[in-house]
């Protein structure tokens, strides 16, 4: 298995690795030590996670491109004009102590030819050095300029570029778009070579690319390696980068180069795969993997119990909670759930998004949001907890929140949380994003309303918190909850694993270490225990 992150947050990658692993596939989870980590091995359950690290070799165009018919005068992109404005700077201090010299001189004594002697000397190395700083600040401002005109993406040069090199490559454009992608490869592939696998599952986009050079290396080299391409999301739907019109269709080409060399896909929601098939023409669908939790804990997850969330926000069982799980952007459409609480005044939103390493800025923004309406104490900004514990944690909350925007991946996505909501046993209010809005409508376990519509987001909350139970039964129904398990997903990619490798000795049967402790919704006004 390849993933172009460090493994630690990413459950599904987690999921997939050791549930492979129990079905007797010897797993090898190759991932990217990030900042001063040290740990660079460990294992997940029977599977082995190895970290590298990933030397950034090539940088984006964007940043060595002069320009200089656009601004001649612009220095070249990197470190030479700060290097020659410190140089200036240290001269003219230089000047000042001699300056300061002489007139310390002066006041103690020395003669008054001496001092304007000195100061004569002095004259030009110091008008030289103010006109070298005039200079310098000038083709310094050149490079802001000829930088920011780079990055806007309405640039009419950079349209025209971006054009004549997707026109002249074709999908191998991405080679000259963006030459970052290149790093993935000269950090993976010597790895992957070395391990000789006879199946690359490659997590996500990037991987794919890594993943279909080193299955045509080692067939060149008289071995049959077959490629497993796990899309967790559509690329062409990314929110690209506003200040880099060539990443996103950078990595389309991309994508689009190395599709075909994937002999199975798998992906995370039917309406994904359909649109999976027909982008990429695949001879066959694309085999659903859900983002769904464990339905099971194992014994070492067992070990750490789970926190009481009503008691980290400091409040009683009778208290509205409605929570919010995961990361926290702008098309996330939080704040909404922070302006209802003026029309909720009974409720309490805990936001379950605080990662390890500190708040993120928006968090803050939250906060002062919270403080200008008049209910930062009914705001409750929580710490992730692992990802195995979520469903429970969750539980003793009156209902989850999925308020995030349209945006092109939202509409085709069953996102893990609305997963681990349901695990828990949670009512859900979700916006009216296509794909969860059908299972949530088909399903009955929640209500939806308009994405960024305050007014129908309150009317949903009420109906919800006005009969709970109403919404929790649904989970109850035969089949529902058993369809929506990691178990159920990880015999479709044990099935896939199978089929792409027919004669390869078959997966033996996990040793048992001791019983899981399945959900049980009973549970939930306790501490629930998944």
């Amino acid at each position: 298995m390849l993933v172009d992150n460090g493994v630690h947050g990413d459950s599904r990658v987690q999921k997939a690795a050791r549930s492979a692993a129990e079905a007797g596939w010897e797993v090898i989870l190759v991932g990217i030590l990030k900042g001063a980590a040290t740990e660079d091995s460990w294992r997940i359950g029977d599977a082995e996670v190895r970290l590298i690290r990933m030397p950034r070799r090539l940088t984006h165009p964007v940043a060595h491109r002069r320009a200089l018919l656009r601004r001649p005068l612009a220095y070249k992109p990197g470190p030479e004009s700060k290097r020659r404005l410190n140089k200036l700077k240290a001269r003219r201090d230089d000047l000042n102590f001699r300056l300061s010299e002489i007139k310390v001189n002066r006041a103690a004594g020395a003669p008054r030819w001496a001092e304007l002697a000195g100061k004569a000397r002095l004259a030009a190395p110091y008008l030289v050095n103010k006109a070298a700083f005039k200079w310098v600040k000038l083709r310094a401002a050149e490079l802001r300029r000829l930088q920011e005109s780079q990055q806007d993406p309405n640039s009419r040069i950079d349209r025209a570029a971006l054009r004549f090199w997707q026109r002249l490559h074709g999908d191998r454009a991405w080679r000259r778009l963006d030459p970052e992608l290149w790093d993935f490869e000269l950090a993976f592939a010597p790895v992957v070579d070395e391990l000789r696998p006879d199946l690359i599952h490659a997590h996500d986009f990037r991987m794919l690319g890594v993943g279909a050079r080193a299955v045509m290396r080692a067939r060149a080299g008289g071995r049959d390696v077959k490629l497993l391409w796990d899309a967790h999301e559509f690329v062409p739907g990314i929110i690209g980068r506003p200040t880099n019109l060539r990443w996103l269709p950078a990595q389309v080409a991309y994508v689009r180069e190395h599709a075909p060399y994937a002999d199975a896909v798998i992906t995370v929601s039917s309406t994904l795969a359909d649109l999976l098939r027909t982008t990429h023409d695949l001879p066959e669908q694309p085999a659903v993997v859900l983002n769904a939790p464990p339905r099971a804990l194992t014994a070492e997850q067992r070990t750490t119990p789970v926190p009481d969330i009503r008691a980290m926000c400091g409040i009683d069982a009778a208290t509205p909670l409605l929570v919010y799980c995961g990361g926290i952007n702008p098309s996330r459409g939080v704040d909404i759930m922070v302006r209802a609480l003026t029309r909720l005044p009974e409720a309490h939103v805990a936001l379950v998004s605080v990662h390890p390493n500190g708040k993120a800025p928006i968090m803050y923004e939250l906060e002062e949001l919270a403080a200008e309406l008049g209910v930062a104490d009914r705001l409750h900004l929580l710490p992730y907890v692992p990802h195995w514990q979520v469903s429970a944690f969750v539980a003793p909350a009156d209902l989850g929140v999925i308020p995030i925007h349209h945006k092109p991946n939202h509409e085709i996505a069953l996102i893990t949380k609305f997963f681990e909501y349901a695990h828990g046993g949670l009512p859900m209010v979700v916006s009216d994003v296509r794909t969860m809005a059908e299972a949530t409508r088909a399903t009955g376990h929640g209500e939806v309303f308009r994405a960024e519509d305050l007014d129908d987001y309150v009317r949903a909350v009420r109906t919800v918190l006005a009969d709970p139970e109403k919404y929790r039964a649904a989970y109850d129904r035969p089949g529902v909850l058993e369809q929506w398990t990691w178990e159920a997903q990880a015999r479709v990619m044990d099935e896939v694993y199978t089929r792409l490798l027919p004669n390869h000795p078959g997966p033996v049967a996990p040793a048992t270490t001791g019983a899981a402790t399945p959900v049980v919704p009973e549970q939930r006004a306790t501490v629930p225990v998944r």
